[in-house]
């Protein structure tokens, strides 16, 4: 089962310090990025002042969102060289290199935790989960955003099954994820957990040279396609969040 799978680190890493030596891994649009920190924040209820990990952090660019929004905020990522990255672009910022499965941070120890576009990463999210109810305090809070596999295009270019699946731009460990199978993973938990969607995030980059010529159309129609209430389960992002308020399922 897809649960059973463990994550392959070594091509994470490799994937990701080689990103690390020519840019920053950033695909969005600077007021896309600020868009989506906003509607994570929104979503969870986190509010400023809150000290908050982002996981998954790349090269800081939502940390620094974090910052600016006036969190204290630092960042974590399993590449060494992003993390350097992180460093070299924003030296006000903290960043530490880690593994989101066995979290360098004490137990109980932060208010929030954002993973950035990270759970589709994880062939089993339920150890990044177990670990982040681990490292947040009581009442604290976690959200995450992943590209939504109901999503048509996200479906059609990114998820294994698809005839039209490209590898381009994105490590062998990456799937887009099903709302549900999130939401159940982080309640397991013992998380009181809700599910938003979002589209409508402008693309800058796309890795793939054969259909980056479609950029332009693909954000125009992204906008405006999922905006009516009963397709937004079918939007490019779904944002998963959650409260420490309840007791673990194995307790």
């Amino acid at each position: 089962m897809l649960e059973q799978k463990k994550q392959d680190k070594q091509k994470e890493i490799s994937f990701f310090d080689n990103y690390a030596e020519f840019q920053q891994y950033n695909v969005f649009t600077p007021s896309s990025n600020a868009r989506l920190v906003q509607e994570c924040l929104r979503l969870s209820g986190l509010q400023p002042g809150s000290l908050v990990v982002d996981l998954g952090c790349g090269s800081g660019v939502f940390t620094q969102e974090l910052h600016q929004k006036g969190f204290r905020a630092f960042g974590l990522d399993l590449s060494a060289n992003l993390v350097a990255l992180g460093y070299d672009t924003y030296p006000h910022l903290s960043f530490v290199t880690g593994d989101v499965e066995h979290l360098p941070l004490a137990s109980e120890s932060v208010d929030g935790v954002l993973m950035s576009g990270l759970l589709h990463h994880l062939p089993n999210p339920a150890l990044c989960a177990a670990e982040v109810w681990r490292v947040l305090k009581p009442g604290g809070a976690f959200v995450a955003f992943d590209p939504n596999r109901h999503n048509p295009f996200m479906w059609l270019y990114r998820d294994h099954a698809s005839p039209l699946y490209s590898n381009k731009g994105v490590t062998p460990n990456e799937r887009p994820v099903k709302p549900g199978y999130v939401a159940k993973i982080f309640r397991q938990q013992g998380f009181e957990v809700k599910t938003g969607y979002l589209s409508g995030m402008n693309y800058r980059y796309i890795a793939s040279g054969k259909v980056r010529w479609a950029l332009p159309a693909y954000n125009f129609v992204d906008a405006n396609l999922f905006r009516p209430k009963f397709m937004q389960p079918f939007s490019a992002f779904v944002l998963t969040a959650g409260i420490k308020t309840g007791v673990k399922q194995d307790e």
